[in-house]
């Protein structure tokens, strides 16, 4: 099973050879006012690192990069490109924008082949930080709470750092080793990163408030929730999530091969699910989705990745049991027909409802839930913050929760019109809530000196 994963999971995409990335950096007319830089969340000076590129700096063009975003290489590689940075780009009047999530890619790639360390941390302050959580939030804050001189500690549940990155995006879009090496980084800025610890379970939540000055919760988010419909306990019943996280973890949960499946949901992790299916040597793959392609939360790049390897759609359906045989195996998956309510709902998208006596069943193998995830909010309450439904309130100008000490950033605070779900948004969450705990510390030194 582990060389069919090294086989089928390696990446989709090879990357740029040293003369395409020339001849694309020499595309780029370095606009002065650039675009590209407003359309980048982390604000990344693209003109620039493209430039160093096309200069042979390689390490000076990937330092542009990761001094912007602490996951450049993650992003590079996850990052909706088209229609941030590539789609501001000005020559898409012309020709065709700059594959600058390529060039990004080049530039990191070759300073994670170098091995060498990109930033150092500053003079020591004497103050310390704890960060729970070490996906694409939490790495950021820590890189930059490490470069203001801070002792910075992350405290992840997993074997290994990266979150999200880690083990929840699929090996054939982002390799752990990318990943990883971002987490490298900060340990040779002297971040201490203890994995295997669940704050609140192996470690007092009041703990860490007590020993350090300041705390940034990066926590993302749990596992899938339930479908709430009959036969979710049957065998061939899967979670998204755990589904991925066992390909890149090499200790595959299922039985896939061969198999007819049917995936609920239309986000990102629905197409991850989907395609990691067909890798693993799924007969059939389908989505079930409620409503209908205009209101998918998936990219669009995402979606004809889909439908090239072989995933068809089944729009406005939606599940109403799972049905299974004598031995407790599903067989089929019961849905209803939807149509959608002219008015939107909260989300500004349209309600679907479901159409009366429009039933079918489809024959299946396996159904994978992959309708969202869960929030955590034991850590949350434990710490007495104020939330909605497991989003933590923050103030949105320093990602300040109702704690004086606590800073939270991340998937734990999306919901309250804070960016998008997406890492590179993480990313500058974590920047910025870095920012806002050493203007706050470097105010309360001020005052009692």
């Amino acid at each position: 099973m582990n060389d069919m994963l090294s086989r089928n999971f390696a990446e989709v995409h090879s990357g740029l050879t040293p003369t395409e990335a020339m001849d694309e950096s020499n595309r780029c007319l370095f606009c002065y006012d650039a675009p590209c830089i407003k359309a980048c969340p982390t604000g990344i000076d693209i003109p620039s690192f493209i430039r160093k590129i096309a200069t042979g700096n390689l390490k000076g063009s990937a330092r542009v990069i990761m001094e912007a975003n602490p996951v450049g290489a993650t992003c590079s590689r996850v990052c909706p490109t088209e229609q941030l940075c590539e789609g501001a780009c000005v020559l898409n009047d012309a020709s065709k924008p700059i594959l600058i999530g390529m060039l990004q890619r080049y530039a990191t790639d070759a300073a994670i082949r170098s091995g060498e360390r990109l930033f150092a941390p500053g003079p020591g302050n004497g103050l310390k930080v704890a960060v729970i959580g070490s996906g694409p939030a939490g790495l950021s804050a820590a890189r930059e709470l490490a470069r203001f001189g801070y002792a910075v500690t992350i405290y992840e549940a997993k074997e290994k750092p990266g979150g999200l990155d880690t083990y929840g995006i699929v090996s054939f879009r982002l390799p752990q080793d990318v990943s990883l090496w971002e987490a490298d980084q900060l340990r040779t800025m002297g971040v201490e990163i203890r994995t295997g610890v669940r704050v609140g379970v192996d470690l007092p939540p009041e703990k860490l408030l007590a020993e350090h000055d300041a705390v940034v919760l990066a926590v993302g988010m749990g596992r899938v929730p339930a479908l709430g419909i009959q036969g979710e306990q049957l065998k061939g019943v899967y979670d998204a999530i755990e589904l991925i996280e066992s390909t890149k973890t090499g200790i595959y949960a299922g039985d896939l091969d061969g198999a007819r499946v049917v995936v609920i949901g239309a986000g990102n992790t629905a197409i991850d699910a989907a395609t990691c299916a067909v890798r693993l040597g799924a007969e059939n793959v389908k989505i079930a989705y409620r409503r209908t392609r205009s209101e998918m939360t998936a990219y669009d790049f995402e979606y004809r990745f889909a439908k090239e390897e072989g995933v068809e759609f089944r729009w406005l359906t939606a599940p109403k049991r799972i049905i299974g045989d004598e031995s407790g195996k599903v067989t089929h998956l019961e849905c209803v027909r939807m149509k959608l309510f002219p008015e939107a709902g909260k989300d500004g998208r349209a309600v679907p409802v479901p159409i009366e006596g429009s039933e079918f069943r489809m024959e299946v193998d396996a159904v994978i839930k992959a309708i969202g995830q869960t929030r955590l909010t034991g850590l949350i309450e434990s710490y007495g913050l104020e939330h909605e439904r497991g989003v933590v309130s923050i103030d949105p100008a320093t990602y300040r929760t109702s704690h004086p000490k606590i800073y939270a950033a991340g998937d734990v605070v999306f919901g309250q019109g804070c960016g998008e779900a997406t890492v590179v948004s993480a990313a500058q969450q974590g920047k910025l809530a870095a920012y806002a705990i050493h203007r706050e510390l470097n105010q309360q030194s001020a005052e009692t000196a």
